[in-house]
């Protein structure tokens, strides 16, 4: 029953500023000082302070550098399919700097890439091709060949 006493009228007297006036202008005190409402000293809070500058640095620096390895493999698939570059990813590249290369497991791809590329314009890519291939349509593409190269002989020549 006294809490409830107080509570109203305690509540009362402080909005006429009658009382609890040192709790307020403590709390008013520690509301301007970011380290003391922390519970931080001077010095720990801006030592804090430069750490977070600090490690927010370091993921820039990583995320701008992981945009250049995305740039870099941009550029290498624009190259390879013969497609128009991007001054953004150029950009992008420029801003890393010049020392950026493909990740280690892109690095892979690219050259698995590569190998079944020249596996499949080797000669023995095309024998493989050629076993892959159903007979009935080899020999259906050889007779349609042979019977074009007949009808065009027996256009040109009077005798046939």
């Amino acid at each position: 029953m006294s809490f409830l006493l107080k509570s109203m009228v305690g509540s009362q007297l402080k909005s006429f500023g009658l009382g609890g006036s040192s709790e307020e202008k403590k709390e008013e005190s520690e509301g301007s000082d970011p380290a003391a409402a922390q519970g931080m000293s001077r010095e720990e809070y801006e030592e804090y302070q430069r750490q977070l500058v600090e490690e927010q640095m370091e993921r820039d620096a990583k995320f701008a550098q992981k945009k250049a390895e995305r740039a870099t493999l941009r550029v290498h698939l624009r190259e390879k399919y013969k497609l128009p570059q991007s001054e953004r990813d150029e950009n992008q590249i420029q801003m890393a700097g010049d020392d950026v290369d493909l990740p280690e497991e892109l690095q892979k791809m690219v050259a698995e890439d590569q190998d079944e590329e020249e596996e499949k314009n080797s000669i023995l890519g095309h024998i493989q091709n050629i076993q892959n291939m159903d007979m009935d349509t080899i020999k259906e593409k050889a007779t349609a060949t042979f019977t074009e190269m007949k009808q065009a002989a027996e256009e040109k020549c009077l005798l046939m």
